[in-house]
């Protein structure tokens, strides 16, 4: 499982309110800017050498498959996002709610299904807004989602790489051009001798 830091979770966040994409003027227009353009550009290009954004033609960034994963799939249960949440800062529960984009009423239960169980620790810290409930994951917390993750980690989803997605296009072509009946039957099998000759050629590469 990729580790993220503060800043890796804040990026990504921005990402993900923004449907998949972000740009430098949502940067420029968070808390981000607070650490410098340099120490931004860093992160990006840490994030993009770990596959979990890709640069977009216009400059803007997506968020890959591989970065939702961590967070955003609802196929991980909620529990163990909230824990991975902890692991990177210990947070309140307004602000775990919206990083995972999920109802504070949900993240409630499951913090205090984990604090009985003894997964997490609730601090409360006085500021000007008044008492703030804290949330920091223990180190039982760290090793039952250490376990977790180890289970997990065979079934990550991997990238999909371009050559795989115009195979899958090719081949569904193949499949229609064969149902098709308003052409002759010599022409369908030109074209799809064709193509087939195309899905051969994208096979090896994605070997």
């Amino acid at each position: 499982m990729i580790k993220l830091g503060l800043i890796d979770l804040e990026i990504l966040h921005l990402g993900i309110k923004g449907n998949g994409r972000f740009d430098e003027n949502d940067l420029e227009n968070s808390e981000l800017k607070k650490i410098g353009v340099g120490r931004i550009l860093d992160q990006l290009a840490s994030l993009k050498e770990r596959k979990l954004i890709d640069m977009n033609s216009d400059g803007s960034f997506s968020i890959t498959q591989m970065a939702r994963h961590i967070l955003w799939d609802n196929s991980i249960p909620l529990w163990v996002r909230i824990l991975r949440i902890l692991e990177i800062k210990s947070q309140p529960i307004e602000k775990i709610s919206s990083f995972l984009a999920t109802p504070v009423e949900q993240i409630e239960n499951q913090i205090e299904n984990l604090r009985k169980q003894q997964l997490v620790l609730m601090s409360p810290l006085r500021e000007e807004r008044g008492l703030i409930k804290f949330y920091e994951i223990l180190p039982e917390g760290i090793e039952e989602l250490e376990k977790v993750q180890s289970e997990t980690s065979a079934i990550e989803p991997k990238e999909t790489k371009p050559q795989d997605e115009v195979l899958g296009i090719t081949i569904e072509l193949i499949r229609e051009i064969k149902d098709v009946q308003e052409i002759s039957e010599e022409k369908k099998q030109n074209l799809v001798s064709k193509l087939n000759q195309i899905k051969e050629k994208l096979e090896k590469f994605s070997l």
